[in-house]
């Protein structure tokens, strides 16, 4: 395998040549500085393409006595390259190091590469070590050895050390995705987080875990796929934080037995997916799902308090002022309109008064969403338009529901699906 060294070169040479010798590399690729734009002092690329002696053995002596470093360690000009950038401009020696990585990776895709950060000043170390966490294939490493001061390890003494940047790298990579937990955008942290490589560390590999699980989760609940997400909650339900674990018994309400308590739930989860959709600014989808809560608040109204079906209605059931039409296997049936009216004829509950009263809002609100490329017209829906259907909801719609709902034992409206995760 071709082995790869990055290291960041500053006024002393012995770490870098120790760092060259313990790992024998096949191409090195050291990040240094040019000659200072203000005081015009040479930079640290001297020690690398300087002619003759030109590296001081020791701060303290008169004059260099030794060759620069690729000649020290017996490295080709084919061998290395020399990438400059200012001593303290953090932006740029960012760029310059980065840029050297993705060659590196480019020029050697299958090769073992390690990045050495301490030579050069603190911005080219701190440059340097960021770059290298957004690459899970590259080791960072540091040469350590005993101390006399705080200025440098003794000579002779150095060896190389792993920096231990795992965690740090895990939480940087997987920032994304926590970020798309803010927008309810679980399939996306998912399949992000699909990508990563697990960490080796067993703690980051369990919260790695857990996160691709419950990104998954949600994603299936996000897309109405109750059971499969609450599979998954209950799984991990032992290592849940309190906020997380409250989903569970929402999550197996949506899957209960008894059908008109699961129904009502889900009444209420598809009010809340309609309200992801809008804060997503995707309005004509939430127009969509509200219409269907229409309808299908209508259709379990009817079936749970009258028995009846809007699929087939029983002529009996049609009261009259009430037209209904037949399908082609000559059964009677409601669409949402007049579903809303068997309800004002046969109940006299919460959404009975409420029909009667909002006959003429609703069907205001349903020309928005006949309007719609999703329904029958050509317009997107508008967010004005959205925020005016939806403030009805709040004071009109779901109030009524939530009186309806009480009768199956829901009585408060449900939390809405994370948008945070805690590690």
């Amino acid at each position: 395998m071709t082995n790869i060294l990055i290291c960041t070169v500053g006024g002393s040479h012995q770490p870098i040549v120790t760092a060259i010798n313990e790992q024998q590399p096949d191409y090195v690729i050291f990040i240094c500085t040019d000659k200072d734009p203000a005081t015009g002092r040479p930079g640290s690329n001297v020690q690398i393409t300087g002619t003759g002696n030109c590296i001081k053995a020791r701060p303290q002596d008169e004059k260099p006595t030794l060759p620069n470093i690729p000649a020290q360690t017996g490295l080709s000009p084919e061998q290395y390259q020399v990438c400059l950038c200012y001593a303290d401009d953090l932006d740029q020696i960012y760029l310059t190091c980065r840029e050297a990585i993705n060659d590196a990776l480019s020029r050697f895709p299958a090769a073992r590469i390690i990045a050495d950060y301490t030579g050069g000043t603190k911005s080219m170390s701190a440059a340097l070590a960021m770059a290298v966490l957004e690459h899970q294939e590259i080791k960072l490493q540091l040469m350590a050895g005993s101390r006399g001061d705080l200025v440098k390890v003794q000579d002779g003494s150095q060896f190389a050390a792993v920096a231990n940047i795992e965690r740090l790298r895990f939480e940087r990579l997987i920032a994304p995705y926590r970020h798309a937990w803010t927008r309810h955008a679980y399939s996306e942290a998912e399949a992000g987080l699909k990508l990563i490589r697990p960490p080796h560390q067993s703690e980051l590999r369990g919260q790695y875990t857990r996160f691709r699980d419950l990104s998954r989760a949600f994603a299936e609940w996000d897309n109405f796929n109750h059971a499969a997400a609450l599979d998954i909650i209950q799984r991990y339900a032992p290592s849940l934080s309190p906020s997380l674990k409250a989903y569970l018994p929402i999550a197996m309400r949506l899957n209960d037995q008894n059908t008109g308590k699961r129904d009502a739930a889900r009444l209420f989860d598809l009010y809340l997916n309609a309200l992801r959709r809008a804060a997503q600014g995707r309005y004509d989808d939430a127009i969509a799902r509200i219409y269907r809560l229409i309808e299908w608040t209508a259709q379990w109204l009817l079936k749970n308090l009258c028995d009846i079906e809007t699929a087939n209605v029983n002529q009996a059931d049609i009261p009259e002022g009430v037209t209904l039409t037949r399908n082609r296997d000559g059964q009677w049936q409601a669409g949402l309109f007049n579903a809303w009216q068997l309800i004002k004829h046969k109940t006299s509950g919460e959404a009975a008064r409420f029909i009667v009263r909002e006959e003429n809002s609703l069907l205001d609100h349903l020309k928005i969403r006949n309007g719609s490329i999703l329904a029958h017209g050509f317009e997107p829906v508008k967010a004005g338009d959205w925020q005016t259907i939806q403030t009805w909801l709040e004071q009109q719609f779901m109030p009524m529901l939530l009186a309806e709902s009480a009768r199956v034992g829901i009585k408060a409206m449900p939390q809405q699906l994370p948008d945070s995760f805690e590690l």
